[in-house]
């Protein structure tokens, strides 16, 4: 999805609130509420599952539209949150992945050479 999709989406998103007089009700704190009720909701679907039920979900259709329709809702939710709040979504998962990329940086390989061999020649 580009920023151009995001920034359509969040405009579509808004134009439906308008259009129904919701803005009123969009305030960040309802927004951060609607969004983790609808998280939950997805989280839900997966409650008691076993990991490798989980990991087919997406094989049932009815199972599969349900979690779509979830994910739908949260994206929605949190596009709505961003632009009350004046966040770019994009700019801030980049961000955040830059940070967690230097708070977490790839382990270096062992040295081969320093691995313990006592069965090495002397």
């Amino acid at each position: 999805m580009t920023e151009l999709d995001v920034q359509a989406l969040q405009r579509r998103l808004a134009a439906f609130a308008a259009a129904r007089d919701w803005e009123q009700y969009h305030t960040p704190k309802n927004l951060a509420a609607a969004l983790s009720v609808e998280a939950s909701e997805l989280v839900e679907i997966f409650q008691w599952l076993t990991p490798e039920e989980s990991a087919r979900v997406m094989e049932r259709p009815e199972t599969a539209h349900r979690v779509a329709d979830e994910v739908a809702d949260v994206l929605a939710y949190l596009l709505q949150f961003c632009e009350v709040l004046g966040i770019d979504a994009l700019t801030a998962l980049a961000e955040k992945i830059d940070r967690n990329e230097s708070r977490f940086p790839v382990p270096e390989p062992p040295d081969p050479s320093n691995s313990g061999n006592r069965h090495s020649s002397e």
